[in-house]
């Protein structure tokens, strides 16, 4: 018990916890508080003013917003003419910022908005100043401080990410002159008795012995039957060689251009199927070329279509703004034309399938190429967020949710130098690919840069991405990455 108690985080206090308004894990009874207490609003206005959230889409919504008329605070010193602070309030508790618009009419009748810049810039004043009327008011009062710091440690602070020691792992039939690092044993512990893996090592650091050994051991172990290695194209060869010198005797199939011409594409599908082989490599575009099988595509299409239906379905209930909508229309029809296309089976041949492969343990190297994968954020004109995904990380998505069920979330590693590069939108192939475990999360190795290999007392801490400003709807609650 004491030892238990040892590792425990330590509680944070309320002057370590940053708090906006709009924040997914505030109570709505908080924000309701906090509206009516700042604008004064009268007993009799609060029975109609209401204020909901939707975790669906992360979105906040204020009920009866133009209710409190004769309210001064709300129509002058919190809000203007054009919007009152209760609309104000609710672009406070978005990622988004407000805007005022006028409305003409064109040549051919159809209504176009156009941005009032003086109206905007004098409403995103007031919205400043109700954000930091919330930071002088959060904190105040001390049983509300109190409650909303066990309420955040419960959430954000509860968990304690696990080490692993590859100390004790025998590497039956390694090359005897190549002794693994400590933080390369560690790395395929790690992939041996986790789950889905993100190696996020410094270049040089080791990731391709980490990933051969741990293919090799989890076949021994009986923890997997047959591994694919998806590679850059020009690194198939040198990945063999690579594999070869740390174990000899493994036997290997590495595919080559002539492999995946049209002509051959089946027969070497058909060697990776029949074969007992310790792993299989390829290259990135050959391993787009393998397909899912249409009834599989079809199924996670069909749910991805529900989860948006049952989106806007709530945003309308909830009477969400009319941009959210929109966007998730959007999304909807995007679907409703890939269930349509499949995946655009016009670039795969008719081939032996993913799921009739046998493999059941994928290692992609240099993973930061599968970027891209759409996601819904409500934040507006943002660099960096893309509104439109890559084929092939859609398509790397279905082959790790395939193997996720397989193997109950054991079955993806992940490597690369730069897991997250300029853009958010970077990350979420490796949240959503990476996690589809149930407590979504994904766990993440990386080498300490500084110090030598084999010296790296490697240090835990933990992203929030759903607390950042960017309110990513892919984005992990919790992700526990080892760094520096």
């Amino acid at each position: 018990m004491e030892a238990l108690e040892r590792v425990q985080p330590k509680d944070l206090t309320a002057s370590e916890i940053a708090v906006r308004l709009g924040a997914t894990w505030l109570p709505t009874e908080i924000v309701e508080q906090f509206m009516f207490e700042f604008l004064g609003t009268p007993r009799y206005a609060q029975w109609n003013i209401k204020v909901h959230f939707s975790a669906y889409t992360g979105e906040w919504n204020i009920e009866g917003k133009s209710y409190d008329r004769s309210n001064v605070k709300a129509y002058s010193t919190y809000g203007t003419g054009r919007i009152n602070a209760y609309k104000d309030h609710r672009g406070n508790t978005e990622p988004k910022d407000v805007r005022i618009f006028d409305y003409v009419e064109d040549a051919d009748g159809k209504k176009k908005a156009i941005l009032n810049k003086k109206e905007t810039a004098i409403a995103q004043a007031k919205q400043e100043l109700i954000k930091q009327g919330f930071q002088d008011w959060v904190w105040s009062d001390p049983e509300r401080r109190e409650r909303l710091c066990i309420l955040y440690n419960e959430k954000f602070n509860s968990l304690r990410p696990r080490e692993y020691d590859g100390s004790h792992i025998v590497f039956s039939g390694m090359n005897p002159e190549i002794e693994l690092r400590e933080h390369q044993k560690n790395a395929v512990a790690h992939i041996l008795y986790g789950g889905n893996t993100l190696l996020a090592h410094a270049v040089g650091a080791g990731k391709t012995f980490e990933m051969v050994s741990a293919a090799m051991e989890s076949k021994r172990l009986g923890l997997c039957s047959k591994s694919l290695f998806v590679v850059p194209n020009h690194l198939t060869e040198q990945w063999a060689a690579e594999f070869l010198q740390l174990y000899p005797a493994a036997n290997i199939l590495v595919a080559t251009k002539k492999d995946f011409e049209t002509k051959n594409r089946k027969k070497f599908c058909g060697r990776i199927a029949t074969g007992d082989y310790d792993a299989i490599i390829i290259g990135h575009s050959q391993f787009e070329k393998i397909p899912m099988s249409i009834e599989r595509q079809r199924a996670i299409l069909e749910q991805q279509l529900d989860e948006v239906t049952e989106g806007i379905a709530e945003l309308k209930k909830n009477r969400g703004d009319n941009f959210s909508v929109k966007q998730l229309e959007r999304t909807k029809k995007s679907v409703k034309q890939k269930l349509d296309k499949l995946n655009d089976q016009s670039k795969k041949d008719d081939t032996v399938t993913f799921e009739e492969l046998g493999v059941d343990r994928l290692f992609i190297d240099e993973s930061h190429y599968y970027k891209n994968l759409f996601l819904f954020t409500k934040m507006r004109n943002v660099g960096g967020i893309a509104q439109t995904e890559a084929m092939k990380s859609s398509d790397l998505f279905m082959k790790c949710r395939y193997l996720d069920e397989l193997t109950g979330g054991r079955g993806t590693v992940f490597a690369t130098g730069t897991p997250i590069s300029i853009r958010w939108s970077n990350f979420t192939p490796f949240s959503d690919t990476c996690s589809t475990i149930p407590l979504f999360r994904t766990t993440c190795s990386t080498s300490m840069p500084g110090l030598p290999l084999s010296e790296k007392p490697l240090r835990q801490w933990n992203l929030h991405l759903k607390e950042r400003d960017t309110e990513l709807k892919h984005a992990l609650p919790v992700s526990t990455i080892y760094r520096s």
